[in-house]
């Protein structure tokens, strides 16, 4: 399957222009978020690098379809040579890296306007075709797993061809017993489309039919919210414009929450339908099989941050005094403490920035960085229709690509920092190894996207002379670890609960995950905050939770990166070139032990208990410059 990282967090919102014949467009002194037409060409990815026309993505669409009886042919004869598993592999190596430019590109071009009803027909052809390439190569591995020991062994040893899937076949084999027969997993390859209705409903409803109403900005003007304003609003220092921002959006989310409760009933119990259908204890286990990772690492995890809340708890309270209120609700969380302080950046001046802050990477990835910053990797801004959020992806054989909604502040060149660490992970995994070991895992995946993320924070914190700025920046890296470490904690222990309950015979309902989200988010944030009533439907919002067990990865990474980022700053060189060989490895081995490699053990709460000690001591900083005026 083709390599992605997908990464749909909201983004924050502010000053942007829109490049066009007619001048500039403000987006925030827009009414109506402005159409794909009036961005700047330079400003958009270059899809046509994938395929310059729809022409040649329907006659590879064709080619497709002409591959899948030929591999099919070889259907039963695995184990007659090693020349005919070696061939086989080959084959389907050429159907995924086919499926994935095709995915890839209508996709994409469907995520640029999602009401573009040509490429939402592409992307369900293309989604379909790629269910029959996974019934035509659904046989391969229970093949293999059904060869005598003795005889793939020896396969491996005499078929040089194969010496770039020995992993594959360790990984395999460490599976084995939840590999079902050729029948049993064809059928599982064909019911595939069907199991994705739920993402795709929500999808669908939650981006291209949901309509949020007119809300009033700080200049009084009647704007309409979108999910990429909100993030403007909810930082605002006029109280009434994020309270109102905040009451609109999930005032919206309620209209819908039955449909929604719905939709993530569909997707919670189709991955218990594959774990208990594999024989998995359950769904958790199912989707840390994948990485090999115990679910300990994801308990410990939940367990670490339980024991270490109370910094958070500390952090609300001093939100609470220094921005004088009363009660301190969710929507006052995300404004900063220090008002009047907003560190905006035109995209060329948050460029400038990345690349100084990611200099301890070296002159090699230095090299990398502008090249994908100026050769038609990243499609920038925000559009009427365009998929919100941001998200990096590889397809192999095609440079990465960067799905952004840039709006000039800080917390969007931090995301481009992100994102771009996710697509020079690609590109050096891509050009390091072959097919079979270039796709990495996700839980790896974070690891390089966070660490630049915390390379750049710290460069600013050092090169920031200004009082008010060096409190805003605190407050925006106490924000990142909040948000990653301790919130995408709070989801993880939320998907936790609410599978269980699944999986013991509940059944799942709107007002059962109300419930969940309020409590959960009362014991996280402690007894200051107002956990208001609108908030309960905010799961509904959060598109994660249709990859199961996904955000927990979010938080293991950012602990990686952190531990990280210490030793490439050290200017040790042993630490750069561990770093970089750690991004060329791609999929070689398993994340714990790529990572363990590199110098960082995940196996470990300790680098959990490393960060949210960070967390603690640079709110000892803040509080101390807070105090001291």
């Amino acid at each position: 399957m083709p390599t992605m990282t997908q990464h749909l967090i909201p983004l924050l919102l502010g000053t942007m222009i829109w490049s066009n014949t007619g001048g500039t467009v403000s987006a925030a002194n827009s009414s109506e978020v402005p159409e794909r037409i009036h961005v700047s060409a330079e400003y958009q990815w270059r899809l046509q690098d994938i395929y310059a026309a729809d022409e040649m993505w329907e006659n590879d669409f064709q080619k497709l379809k002409t591959l899948l009886p030929n591999i099919k042919k070889m259907q039963g004869k695995l184990a007659v040579s090693s020349t005919n598993l070696k061939t086989s592999l080959e084959m389907r190596d050429e159907i995924d890296i086919i499926s994935g430019k095709l995915y890839a590109y209508a996709r994409m071009h469907r995520d640029e306007n999602t009401a573009n009803t040509r490429y939402q027909a592409l992307t369900g052809q293309v989604e379909g075709l790629l269910a029959e390439a996974g019934v035509a190569t659904a046989f391969i591995e229970p093949e293999i797993l059904a060869m005598p020991e003795k005889t793939l062994l020896k396969f491996r040893h005499q078929e040089q061809g194969l010496a770039p899937y020995q992993f594959y076949f360790d990984n395999l084999l460490r599976q084995k017993k939840h590999v079902l027969s050729p029948r049993e997993e064809e059928i599982l390859s064909r019911v595939s489309e069907v199991t994705a209705s739920s993402e795709n409903t929500f999808n669908m409803l939650a981006r291209a039919d949901m309509k949020f109403p007119f809300v009033t900005d700080e200049q009084g003007n009647s704007v309409q919210l979108s999910e990429g304003r909100y993030r403007s609003f909810i930082m605002s220092p006029n109280r009434e414009v994020r309270r109102e921002a905040f009451v609109n959006l999930f005032s919206t989310y309620n209209q819908y929450r039955n449909t929604f409760a719905s939709t993530l009933n569909g997707s919670v119990k189709k991955n218990i339908f594959y774990a208990q259908t594999r024989k998995y204890p359950g769904a958790l286990a199912a989707s840390l099989e994948a990485d090999n990772v115990p679910v300990a690492v994801y308990d410990n995890l939940i367990t670490t941050v339980h024991n270490n809340l109370d910094p958070l708890h500390r952090y609300v309270a001093l939100k609470k005094k220094f921005l004088v209120l009363n009660e301190i609700h969710m929507y006052d969380l995300y404004t900063p403490v220090i008002r009047d302080v907003q560190l905006t950046y035109t995209y060329p001046e948050g460029l400038k920035l990345i690349k100084d802050g990611l200099q301890p990477l070296g002159g090699e990835y230095a090299a990398i960085l502008d090249k994908g910053f100026t050769s038609g990797w990243i499609d920038v801004y925000e559009n009427k229709g365009k998929q919100t959020g941001a998200y990096s992806w590889g397809t192999y054989g095609v440079h990465p690509f960067i799905l952004l909604n840039y709006h000039d502040r800080y917390d969007d060149v931090s995301t481009v920092a992100h994102e771009i660490g996710h697509a020079i992970h690609s590109y050096y995994s891509q050009a390091s190894q072959p097919y079979a070991t270039a796709s990495y895992t996700t839980f790896c995946a974070e690891v390089a996207s966070t660490t630049n993320e915390v390379l750049l924070i710290d460069h600013m914190l050092k090169i920031t002379t200004d009082k008010q700025q060096k409190l805003f920046l605190l407050n925006q890296y106490l924000e990142s670890i909040r948000a990653t470490v301790y919130r995408q904690t709070m989801f993880a222990e939320f998907e936790k609960i609410v599978f269980e309950r699944c999986e013991k015979g509940e059944t799942i309902t709107a007002d059962m995950l109300d419930a969940i989200w309020h409590d959960l988010n009362t014991r996280y944030y402690g007894p200051d905050i107002v956990v208001d009533k609108e908030l309960d439907v905010e799961w509904a919002r959060i598109p994660h939770f249709y990859r199961s067990f996904y955000v927990y990865k979010y938080v293991t990474g950012y602990s990686a990166a952190t531990a990280f980022a210490e030793q490439l700053q050290t200017e040790d060189p042993a630490a750069q070139a561990r770093y970089i060989q750690f991004l060329k490895s791609g999929g070689s081995d398993y994340s714990l032990n790529l990572l363990k490699q590199a110098g960082v053990d995940m196996s470990t709460p300790q680098p959990i208990e490393v960060t949210l000690h960070k967390f603690n001591s640079l709110l000892d900083e803040l509080t101390v410059l807070l105090e001291n005026p």
